[in-house]
């Protein structure tokens, strides 16, 4: 929580300009120039406490935003974006700025092009961190069990800013509705309905062969691990987020190395 400390204690060292560090400075109710540098520091602890709080902010300002473009914010939306707070165990303090920024996000002068350009500029070369951003918001999108026209515009728009095709931004949707049919008990590993879908949670098909299959495993633990994630810029508090990913991952492998008998 290093990064809140430095956020509230006003070391501006830490704090965003742009039009992120404007409606954080609203919401925390401090007054921030708009036209502040965004430009990184060469301190390598500054520049993760920096994306830390870009990556908070950026969140729950386009999940906002992401629930409204429908025209309506539905109860799952809203329930969708409390359960990922009761996830990160936020403070009291820190509940309340996210359900503000939630709200600046569903606000009619909201302007998302501005926010993702210096979301992306604040992450630099992480696509790693890029790639758990949207995966986020994927599912708060479908936190109903579907995805809407305009839910997926808006989202694919996103995806074109950061950098990912059509082709990752539909494995993204996939390996969430795995997610989605999954069974997890407590201290259990996740189930999946279908091996299909275990195939799904590791973006692959079921033709991939037996080296594929352990090679995008490989690849997602990687992109996962929360130690990794965390170290470039992903809030403490999701770390949780980031473990449970890992989990799906791990347990669609065993599946599907089972199915297949693999070593």
């Amino acid at each position: 929580m290093r990064w809140w400390g430095k956020l509230l204690g006003g070391t501006f060292g830490y704090m965003l300009g742009g039009p992120l560090g404007a409606i954080l400075g609203v919401v925390l109710g401090h007054t921030f120039d708009r036209g502040f540098s965004a430009t990184l520091s060469f301190n390598p602890a500054a520049n993760t406490e920096r994306v830390q709080t870009a990556f908070f902010t950026t969140t729950f300002l386009v999940m906002g935003h992401l629930a409204k473009a429908d025209g309506r914010v539905s109860e799952s939306e809203i329930k969708a974006a409390q359960f990922i707070m009761d996830q990160m165990q936020l403070s009291p303090e820190q509940k309340k700025v996210a359900i503000e920024l939630f709200n600046e996000g569903k606000a009619p002068e909201f302007e998302l092009d501005p926010v993702i350009d210096q979301f992306k500029r604040e992450c630099g070369r992480r696509r790693n961190l890029e790639q758990m951003f949207l995966e986020i918001l994927i599912a708060t999108a479908m936190a109903d069990g579907e995805l809407a026209d305009l839910e997926k515009e808006m989202l694919l728009k996103i995806c074109k800013k950061l950098g990912f095709s059509h082709i990752a931004f539909e494995r993204l949707v996939a390996m969430i509705q795995a997610h989605q049919h999954s069974s997890q008990g407590a201290g259990q590993q996740p189930r999946f309905k279908s091996i299909d879908d275990a195939y799904a949670m590791l973006g692959i098909e079921s033709s991939a062969t037996d080296s594929e299959v352990k090679k995008s495993y490989r690849k997602l633990m990687s992109q996962h691990h929360p130690d990794k994630l965390v170290a470039r810029g992903l809030p403490e508090e999701m770390i949780k987020l980031a473990t449970e990913k890992t989990q799906d991952i791990k347990a669609a492998y065993e599946e599907i190395k089972k199915t297949r008998d693999m070593r």
